[in-house]
């Protein structure tokens, strides 16, 4: 994967309930009594049609003062007019007793009692034989209610029943609702089935499909590990819905695909339309400069952030910040940035480094300085390296025997066994050579 993927499985996964599905209530008085009125006037759009009683007008009275009572907030007073009707239900016929039960669920549910809401609705459609219209109201219901508690298996047994008393088309809600329950369950090849019925579906009757049906679309495949799927699903949430998000999240899918230049290119765009704007996706499409050779752009970007402050002065920053400026060969740049980190860090691994930039623009006092402060941190990656170039940098001092004390410690550890030797002998010999020179040079 690539270092600089900003595709988080979070991003993909995240607020899949919220949006997807809403409540759909419970039956009011008004309605039974359509319901009630129309049984005999109309053929139902289901498999079969039923005969029910009706609902009997001191049922309905009743029935009424409870829906009254809990509309002006007098929850107990409602429950109390619901509890004398159920103390008479050997008296009262099957839809009587179900529209009495889908009135406490619908108290209990203005109430946030939600257990209660669906043992409620439950009692309502055991009851028989009650309207078929009722009977999926009160499903789906259930259904939804049951997403909501996260009782996957119900959701999928509920829609599954009203389906069987529907015998017309199926709406792409229902699709979305058991793809949900099924993905919630990890489910995720039947929970793609059903997903891409309901959005094709929906797209063969003229409509687009809803925004949180593509994303949740986009997370069964990221779950069913199909990239490829997701970066077309994502595409098309742009072509769509054209959300900041999507951009960044396609660019994190093409460095998924291992599409480096096209990771770029996708986050370049979302740049330049204003769509980076936070510290994680700034930091991000530095990297991407710095990872595809264009490490002077992750640097001013990287720079540009921190003085608007995007971006923290801290450590992790700084120190790509001094890398992206020394990789641009911006080496001026790179020396104040590195020394700011180093000053942060616990370790000496920043002052090694500073150190060997130092030794290298033949600035020896700094780099004896850095190089110092390095081993007594420490924590270092190959202290024998930073004990050669304080050696190297004592002997450009003309510092021999310092010079030779360090080089010597620098021989101690394996990887830097042979050139410390070499570099030893080299400078006993130069200490010869200085010591006759200076010898001569007294001489009268």
């Amino acid at each position: 994967m690539n270092k600089c993927n900003t595709f988080l499985a979070s991003t993909i996964l995240g607020g899949l309930l919220s949006g997807l599905f809403s409540f759909s209530g419970v039956v009011t008085i008004s309605a039974l009594v359509t319901y009630s009125s129309e049984l005999h006037a109309q053929e139902e759009n289901t498999v079969k049609t039923r005969r029910v009683p009706t609902l009997r007008a001191k049922v309905y009275e009743q029935l009424s003062r409870a829906q009254t009572a809990s509309d002006a907030g007098n929850t107990e007073e409602a429950i109390a007019i619901l509890d004398e009707v159920k103390s008479k239900a050997s008296s009262m016929n099957a839809y009587e007793i179900a529209t009495m039960y889908n009135f406490y669920g619908f108290i209990y549910y203005n109430e946030e009692r939600f257990d209660d809401t669906i043992a409620s609705f439950e009692k309502a459609i055991e009851q028989s034989p009650i309207p078929v219209g009722f009977e999926q109201t009160a499903l789906y219901s259930l259904a939804q209610l049951n997403m909501a508690q996260g009782n996957f298996e119900k959701v999928v047994e509920y829609l599954e029943r009203w389906e069987s008393l529907n015998s017309g088309t199926i709406p792409p809600k229902n699709f979305v609702l058991k793809a949900q329950a099924l993905y919630q369950g990890k489910k995720y090849e039947e929970a793609k089935t059903y997903i891409e019925q309901a959005i094709a579906g929906h797209e063969n009757e003229g409509y687009l499909p809803d925004e949180n049906w593509l994303v949740l679309q986009r997370a069964i495949y990221f779950e069913l590990k199909q990239p490829e799927k997701v970066k077309d699903i994502i595409a098309k949430l742009i072509r769509l819905y054209d959300e900041p998000k999507y951009w960044v999240q396609l660019a994190g899918m093409y460095g998924e695909l291992e599409q480096p230049e096209k990771q770029l290119a996708t986050m370049e765009i979302a740049y330049q339309r204003g769509f980076i704007s936070n510290a994680n996706d700034t930091f991000n499409l530095a990297q991407l400069y710095y990872f595809n050779g264009v490490p002077y752009k992750g640097a001013a970007l990287m720079e540009q952030a921190i003085k608007d402050n995007i971006l923290d002065e801290n450590l992790r920053n700084l120190r790509f910040l001094a890398q992206a400026w020394q990789a641009a060969k911006e080496n001026e740049k790179a020396v104040p940035v590195y020394a700011k980190a180093a000053d942060l860090s616990d370790d000496g691994v920043l002052d090694a480094q500073l150190a060997l930039i130092y030794f290298n623009s033949d600035q020896y006092d700094k780099a004896i300085a850095s190089a110092t402060k390095a081993l007594e941190k420490g924590d270092l990656r190959s202290p024998g390296n930073t004990y050669l170039v304080l050696g190297l940098s004592l002997y450009n001092q003309r510092k021999f025997a310092e010079a030779l004390d360090t080089l010597a410690k620098a021989e101690q550890y394996p990887a830097t066994r042979a050139s410390s030797r070499q570099w030893q002998q080299y400078v006993e010999k130069e200490k010869t050579n200085f010591e006759i020179l200076q010898s001569m040079e007294a001489a009268p």
